[in-house]
């Protein structure tokens, strides 16, 4: 079969190629998913080609929307119409969520005879079963706690790269004086709370942010902690542009790119954006740990669950497509293009870069000293009724001219009840 690929998937389809990867009955997968910006289109490119080496058919139902809001709502849809996708990206508790209503596949032989169980972190591949059965496999690990800096942007305003929030708010201050957007930010909930998150885990340290946001805790969420936490978070405002309202996240990374704006908290998918844009960490772009967070790892793993079909040959591609995922050669090609880092333990960093390096580094020693933590902004803590009443709660207070932080608190504790 021909296939017209990308110039930077050619090793990658070569090498599953010379595997042997061709059969018989090859059949077709319906792949659901929100990969449409620069880096992320890429990635989401790198999957098809691996599934095509394999001689199966891939068909794209990409859906726009960078926190997978829209994505799932159709996803709902086409489930309770009976006509589920043969995979869709999903990840954290949602996994359970829908494994509870008997519609995904157990992916437990495919597991098994590619030893995911060794490949995997405990904590990563509990998130991939539902009752201890395999029902989707993870394609990488991103850090979410990120600071994403323009170092020509700092030097004109004689500014540092911040490493705790004191450095930060005198960094930005900094930024607007030399007439610089010191912060892109795009006003959206779940890019309202991947800001929050990063505020609270340098505020308050891991132990708090597990307490407060994984177990909801009633007295941490309404404490003199949370209080700073959410009086530092509003601050982080004033120094936003007014257009920030609705901006997508990759709208706010190519302000930082252009030099529109200083800084960006965002997770690592925005290095993507840079590297797409043809830009050099470490000399177009700096990363760093959020602020205060250097210590700590917010992460957040994509995933593919797969749903129960009833075609052969297409469970066939779905079984191929799913142990491809977990493939060294997928897992490199596509996190250089997506800016995560391989969700495989054993993975050759060597042709990743000082950011990604420095990413899983800080994943491997967190992992070991208790400050590796779920993000909730990015639906890897909670079940998404109370995750999404906690945004809103975050957003309002974030939009609120008059809302106190103490009004705030109590909205959290509220919302943290939601079922």
């Amino acid at each position: 079969m021909k296939l017209n690929t990308p110039t930077f998937l050619r090793p990658l389809v070569g090498a599953l190629a010379l595997a042997g990867c061709a059969f018989a009955h090859a059949g077709e997968v319906e792949v659901l998913h929100y990969w449409t910006s620069g880096g992320e289109a890429k990635a989401a490119a790198a999957l098809k080609a691996t599934l095509q080496a394999k001689g199966h058919t891939w068909k794209d139902f990409a859906v726009a929307g960078g926190g997978g809001d829209s994505a799932m709502t159709v996803l709902k849809s086409r489930v309770v119409s009976g006509n589920a996708p043969a995979a869709a990206q999903i990840k954290g508790p949602s996994i359970q969520e829908w494994g509870k209503e008997g519609v995904l596949a157990d992916l437990d032989d495919v597991a098994k005879a590619n030893s995911w169980d060794t490949l995997l972190p405990k904590v990563v591949s509990d998130v991939m079963k539902v009752k201890g059965h395999y029902a989707a496999v993870p394609v990488n690990v991103h850090r979410v706690n990120w600071l994403w800096a323009n170092p020509e942007a700092l030097k004109k305003a004689n500014a540092k790269l911040p490493t705790n929030w004191d450095e930060f708010f005198v960094t930005a201050e900094a930024l607007k004086k030399a007439g610089i957007t010191p912060v892109a930010h795009g006003g959206q909930n779940w890019q309202d709370f991947t800001t929050f998150e990063s505020v609270a885990l340098g505020v308050g340290g891991a132990d708090f942010y597990k307490k407060a946001l994984v177990q909801l805790d009633a007295a941490s969420l309404k404490s003199a902690t949370m209080e700073k936490v959410l009086t530092t978070f509003k601050r982080i405002k004033g120094y936003t542009d007014k257009n920030a309202p609705g901006r997508d996240w990759n709208l706010a990374t190519a302000m930082v790119i252009r030099g529109e704006a200083g800084m960006q908290l965002m997770g690592d998918w925005a290095k993507g954006e840079f590297i797409a844009a043809g830009k050099k960490p470490g000399v177009d772009f700096l990363c760093a740990a959020a602020p205060g967070t250097a210590n700590a790892f917010t992460f957040n793993v994509d995933s593919f669950a797969m749903f129960k079909i009833k075609n052969e040959a297409n469970q066939k591609a779905q079984k191929d497509l799913a142990a491809a995922i977990m493939a060294p050669e997928f897992q490199e090609v596509f996190n250089l293009n997506k800016g995560s880092i391989p969700v495989r333990l054993n993975m050759d960093m060597g042709k990743f870069d000082d950011c990604a390096k420095l990413s899983s580094k800080d994943f491997v020693a967190t992992a070991q000293g208790g400050g590796l933590v779920p993000s909730i902004a990015h639906g890897m803590a909670v079940p998404s009724a109370a995750e999404g009443a906690i945004k809103d709660a975050v957003s309002n207070f974030w939009n609120s001219d008059k809302m106190t932080a103490a009004e705030a608190m109590d909205k959290l504790v509220a919302a943290a009840r939601t079922k």
